[in-house]
């Protein structure tokens, strides 16, 4: 019998396969004995343990069931976000597994409309301007974009999480991709204020040094009611589970939405600024 020796080493994707087939012999199955419970062919499994196919989102979550691991931390799930999210800052998808299952989502933005609420416009824009600078290659662009699609999955589950959205007034005021983009990612805003479970609001530039924050921050709430916060640096993101340091972000958080414009104003200045694009 043919059996390629694997190096874990060699990168993400094979250490991914290397540890699949280290999972099934620890229980003694064939490829084909494994591709039966996962409801994939053993030339799929070989090819995924050899590093030949790339393992994708239904594999992995089928891997977890087979092997025990769904609902634990260290998931196959969760090694092929990593994989595939490679491209994004470190910490960054590890937030992404928790913001899909999330009860409710505050989050606080500078500068840029939040990916939840981008249209693939406005996110093509910003990947492709970083590719302009040479921080990433064209593929890491379009991978940047479908992550943003994937994310907004969010909005269409059942039941919905609750959103509160507080905008810094940067993000709308600040042209990105030129009038069609912008006139299409108002009317995106807007359609998002309008649904029952979200809530929209923007801080002013007047507010000063009542900002509470001054780096964009989420914070988020799981079904058990737990809640984590995230925030990001120039170099990576962090999350932050101690309650300790989480309440306060929340405290603050509700203060910035105590003094940021409420829903109804904050519509009205992007609706005025939607019509006022020429």
């Amino acid at each position: 019998m043919n059996r390629k020796e694997l190096n874990p080493e060699a990168g993400p994707e094979a250490a991914f396969g290397a540890r699949l087939r280290r999972s099934r012999e620890e229980r003694r199955w064939t490829q084909e004995q494994l591709g039966e419970r996962m409801g994939f062919s053993a030339t799929h499994i070989s090819a995924v343990e050899t590093g030949r196919k790339i393992s994708t989102l239904r594999f992995s979550r089928s891997a977890d069931v087979v092997f025990g691991l769904a609902g634990t931390e260290d998931t196959f799930e969760r090694q092929w976000r990593e994989i595939r999210h490679g491209v994004l800052l470190e910490g960054f998808p590890e937030f992404l597994g928790y913001e899909s299952r999330a009860a409710e989502i505050r989050l606080y933005e500078v500068g840029v409309i939040p990916g939840l609420l981008q249209t693939p416009e406005y996110a093509t824009v910003l990947a492709q301007s970083a590719v302009k600078r040479g921080a990433i290659t064209d593929a890491q662009a379009a991978e940047r974009v479908t992550i943003v699609a994937d994310r907004q999955a969010v909005l269409r589950r059942t039941p919905p999480p609750m959103i509160l959205a507080v905008l810094d007034e940067s993000c709308i005021r600040r042209p990105l991709g030129g009038p069609e983009v912008m006139r299409e990612q108002f009317t995106r805003l807007l359609e998002f204020a309008e649904l029952p479970n979200t809530v929209l609001q923007v801080a002013p530039f007047d507010l000063g040094e009542r900002r509470p924050f001054d780096l964009p921050v989420t914070v988020l709430t799981l079904p058990d009611r737990s809640i984590m916060s995230y925030a990001e640096s120039a170099q990576r993101g962090h999350l932050e589970r101690d309650n300790a340091s989480v309440v306060p972000v929340l405290t603050a958080y509700h203060q910035l939405q105590a003094e940021a414009c409420t829903q109804a104003a904050s519509v009205a200045l992007i609706d005025q600024l939607r019509k006022g694009i020429s």
